[in-house]
Formats: structure tokens, C-alpha cells, sequence
């Protein structure tokens, strides 16, 4: 998930989003934080029941909605919750194709993505339904808060924290961190990551991968008392959440 070269005007008072995606390290680990960083006030929830506990006691502007669901399907959430509701629904879900994304937009739902998808990309969907949908919580006028952002600089031999303190980048630091920020918000295989520090990934030792990543957290922790936002994620590789 590439980072935007240009800022997404957010919401002076931020939408009201409903998260119900049952994959937890996607959910805890790379939709909320991320949302919650671009301005949007986000609840996460795992099942459709969680779900309909929640909206009784929250006003929700817009639901993201994925449709492999442990208790009940997304479509028939949005059937549902379109006899009851005038929330705004966005499906997000691995299901891509053309019949999936006509099924879900007869049954109500108001946009249809598909994963892996860029946040930015999440973002405008949100606030574009949101003014469609009339609320008066979306105001573009950009939010200060969105950014800072950690990024690079110097042709990437430096890390500038959000706070604006800066990490000079050894080499080994510089490929693995250049691959995490072109592709922020996506999960990054160790494959790629050892790739970019040497031709011959099958005699590289994965450990030197975590011992770089290690030292680079606290690297960064010790310059500029600023956590990296570099997460693991068991099985796939890492997240770089900016």
C-alpha cells in the first residue's frame, strides 16, 4: 500500500466508522490503527453479532463490512441492516469478482472494494459516501492532525519520525525500510525483504532479519522517543502502518 503523495482531506469532525472484519492481526494491527492516524473515529468489531450489540448504542456514520463473517455473512448483514438503517455501507472482502461485487451493490451496499486495499484509497471512499450521504461531519477542510507521517528523506539514507526527529540509515537499514514505506499499510513477505539485502535468498539466515529490525526499533526509540510503527504479522511477514 503505497503512501499518497498528496493529503486526503479528512473530516474536522470525524465520521463515525464501524469495522467488522473478522481477521484480527488486519483488523487490531493495520485498519484501525491506520484509520484512526487519517482522522476517523473507528470501533472494531469481529462478528455480525458484536455488530448489531454496538449499533443500538452508537451512531455510526458508515459501516466497512467484509463478507466472510464467522456468524453471518456480509450480504446478509447489508440486507438487514438496509430494512433497518440508513448507515452507509462499504464492503471490503477478498471476494473480487464481477458477480460478488454485483451481489453485494444489489443488496444494498454503497461502494465495493476489494483486498488488499490502499488506505488512502479507503479513506476517500469514506468521506466521498460520506458527503453523498449528506452528513454534516464531513467538512473538507483538511486536519491538521492527519500528518506528519514518518517518511524518508536524503534519497532514503534518513527516517523522519512524525515529531520530526531523524535516524540516519545504514544501507541494510535503508533497503529494508525503503520496501516497508512502498508498500506501507501491506504486508511485506520476509522473502522481499531478505531479497533486497542479498541476491541469494537461500543462504541468507532469517534471524539477521529480525536482529536488523530489532536494532533498527530501538534505534529509532532511542533517537527519537518515537516507536516505529514496523509490525510483525505471524505467517506473512511485516507491516510498515504510517
Amino acid at each position: 500500500m503505497s503512501t499518497s503523495t498528496a493529503p486526503i482531506p479528512v473530516a474536522c469532525h470525524p465520521l463515525s466508522i464501524a469495522l467488522l472484519e473478522d481477521d484480527t492481526e488486519l483488523r487490531e494491527q493495520i485498519l484501525l490503527p491506520g484509520l484512526r492516524h487519517m482522522g476517523f473515529e473507528v470501533v472494531g468489531m469481529a462478528s455480525a453479532a458484536a455488530l448489531y450489540l454496538q449499533l443500538p448504542q452508537t451512531s455510526f456514520d458508515i459501516l466497512i463490512l467484509d463478507v466472510g463473517l464467522p456468524d453471518q455473512d456480509g450480504f446478509t448483514v447489508t440486507r438487514y441492516l438496509r430494512s433497518s438503517s440508513s448507515i452507509g455501507i462499504v464492503m471490503l472482502t477478498g471476494r473480487g469478482s464481477a458477480a460478488d461485487r454485483v451481489h453485494g451493490l444489489s443488496m444494498g451496499a454503497d461502494a465495493y472494494l476489494a483486498k488488499p486495499v490502499n488506505l488512502d484509497v479507503l479513506a476517500a471512499t469514506l468521506l466521498s459516501l460520506g458527503r453523498r450521504l449528506g452528513s454534516s461531519n464531513t467538512s473538507t477542510t483538511p486536519n491538521p492532525e492527519r500528518r506528519p507521517c514518518w517518511r524518508l528523506r536524503s534519497n532514503g539514507w534518513s527516517l523522519m519520525a512524525p515529531g520530526g526527529g531523524t535516524v540516519t540509515l545504514t544501507h541494510a537499514e535503508r533497503c529494508v525500510i525503503g520496501k516497508l514505506m512502498a508498500k506501507a499499510g501491506e504486508a511485506v513477505s520476509r522473502e522481499t525483504l531478505i531479497a533486497a539485502l542479498t541476491p541469494d535468498i537461500y543462504d541468507f539466515d532469517p534471524h539477521r532479519l529480525e536482529t536488523l529490525i530489532h536494532r533498527l526499533r530501538r534505534k529509532v526509540s532511542t533517537l527519537t522517543r518515537e516507536a516505529l510503527p514496523l509490525r510483525a504479522l505471524h505467517g506473512m511477514g511485516y507491516v510498515m502502518v504510517t
